[in-house]
């Protein structure tokens, strides 16, 4: 059975887009081509906050994520923050929400706001609900990137 695993990393680099590779090597999900998804969860995964993940398959595989993306650019002050929650209902089936800004209270606030409007929404029973918010000081000298991701099972291939 496949298994949602929560990630997350975060690095410096000379470019936004380096610091944000990096950060995704800090997750052990930067060999992957990331296809994002909408946030739904299906019913029958369990959830694992697990930090760094395990080998999820070949290079170059497609690997589907939910995903929560900081960055700050050289000599910015403050922190990057991001951070995905989700609640789950009865079933199993759910959703996640994403935010990012400068403080966790500030993501953790947006991110329950947007599961509360979420569950609205739908007409299941939630009984399950959480959330993961990290931050990281932004560098004086190069780009800073953060992500949390949700990571929808191992990679499959691309072509």
């Amino acid at each position: 059975m496949n298994i949602l695993r929560v990630v997350w990393g975060s690095a410096t680099g000379p470019t936004a887009m380096a610091a944000y590779d990096a950060a995704l090597a800090d997750a052990n999900i930067h060999n992957y081509n990331l296809v994002t998804v909408s946030s739904v969860i299906p019913a029958e995964p369990p959830l694992e906050v697990v930090g760094t993940a395990p080998d999820l398959g070949p290079v170059g595989n497609r690997l589907t994520v939910v995903q929560s993306k900081a960055t700050t650019a050289p000599g910015e002050s403050g922190a990057a923050a991001a951070g995905i929650g989700w609640a789950r209902s009865e079933s199993g089936r759910g959703i996640f929400y994403e935010a990012t800004g400068e403080d966790t209270a500030e993501v953790r606030e947006t991110i329950e706001r947007g599961l509360d409007a979420g569950t609205e929404l739908r007409d299941w029973t939630f009984v399950d609900e959480d959330t993961l918010v990290r931050e990281t000081p932004a560098s004086a000298d190069e780009h800073t990137a953060l992500i949390v991701c949700a990571v929808y099972g191992d990679s499959t291939p691309i072509l």
